[in-house]
């Protein structure tokens, strides 16, 4: 067993003027990752191959101007509110809130997503990294003002990154609002077990635990209802590999020219269990996600094949990765009959959600 460690590094200034900083974190179990206080972005995570082979195995860039000048998510946290909101409107407790609806939708309807133009991705944190033990991590701090992005309320958020001793990666999130408010956290890394030039991921093994998944319209905003895995190419319960039907004539398939859908998982409410899991058998790393949360989102970067440069001067191209988002139900807020992302005045919004690195 390793002595757990960190450093500390510039990381960048980004386009908001903000100087951001590195934290690489040495797991006592090997596992060695690097974080930055510019919205708890994952810049690398090396983990061992069934040889012992240390390989980055994320997707994303070298500084804050990949995600400055092309998609923001990858590896984010992402806030005040996960995936999409119909029309960026809702109604609580009586009184319409309109959100600034930014993504493209059916009949110019529109979206906010990912909490809207400047979400907490998009902000350097308050960033304290410790050791306690055998474990290593940061503890990022951010207050969302009253009426940002267009949300009520001012929220005190907290979230800490543990990387323990047996190659977990857990992430604590706590948020106290002021005022009732939608909250739905989530981290956006992506995946590739082959490394940043490994291209495609639908050689992975995917198993997700759900039988329900929530359809979407054209816009990949949730239709409400539910829809029974059985049979189709959104039945991941027994595993199989990524792309093995992921290219079959589906209208859900098509309109996010592949994976983009929230699975409804089969547990209880708020127990730690597990959400999906990966496997590459080339080289025999797994990935175990567990989560309080009661769906993931799956992600198999669709709309990647764009000329952006990523880590090491390579491409993001088509299907480059898999991000695995636990959360609510996107467009919870107009769903009262799903589990609700309100929360209260002065309640603390708890989740947790592990990355369980391992050899196969």
């Amino acid at each position: 067993m390793n002595k757990p460690s960190f450093e500390v590094a510039d990381f960048g200034k980004t386009k908001y003027g903000e100087q951001a900083k590195k934290f690489v974190l040495h797991g006592a179990g090997g596992v060695v990752m690097e974080v930055s206080d510019y919205g708890g972005k994952i810049i690398k995570v090396f983990t061992p191959d069934r040889d012992g082979k240390m390989k980055d195995i994320t997707v994303g860039f070298d500084d804050p101007s990949g995600w400055d000048n092309g998609d923001p998510y990858w590896g984010c946290i992402i806030g005040r509110y996960g995936n999409r909101i119909r029309a960026g409107r809702f109604t609580l407790n009586g009184q319409e809130i309109q959100l600034p609806a930014l993504n493209n939708a059916p009949a110019g309807i529109g979206c906010n997503l990912h909490g809207g133009a400047r979400g907490w991705n998009a902000y350097v944190w308050g960033a304290e990294p410790f050791v306690k033990g055998d474990d290593v991590g940061v503890v990022f701090t951010h207050t969302s003002p009253d009426g940002d992005e267009g949300f009520p309320g001012k929220v005190e958020i907290k979230v800490t990154y543990t990387l323990t001793a047996a190659n977990v990666w857990r992430v604590d999130y706590e948020a106290v609002p002021d005022k009732d408010t939608p909250i739905n956290m989530t981290q956006h890394v992506y995946w590739n077990f082959k490394g940043e030039a490994g291209g495609s991921i639908q050689d992975h093994v995917m198993k997700i635990p759900a039988s329900r998944i929530t359809p979407t319209d054209k816009g990949q905003i949730p239709d409400g209802t539910l829809a029974d895995v059985s049979g189709t190419p959104f039945d991941f319960r027994s595993g199989m590999l990524i792309g093995e039907r992921i290219n079959e004539p589906n209208e859900q398939l098509e309109f996010g020219r592949g994976y983009d859908h929230n699975w409804v998982l089969d547990k209880k409410e708020g127990e730690l269990s597990l959400a999906a899991s990966l496997f590459y058998p080339g080289n025999g790393r797994t990935l175990e996600v567990w989560t309080t949360e009661p769906c993931v989102q799956v992600y198999t970067a669709n709309w990647c094949d764009y000329n952006q440069t990523a880590k090491g001067g390579e491409h993001l191209s088509f299907r480059c990765s898999v991000a695995l988002e636990t959360q609510h139900a996107p467009d919870s807020p107009n769903h009262p009959e799903w589990p609700t992302t309100i929360v209260k005045a002065g309640q603390t919004y708890r989740t947790t959600t592990e990355f369980r690195f391992g050899v196969a």
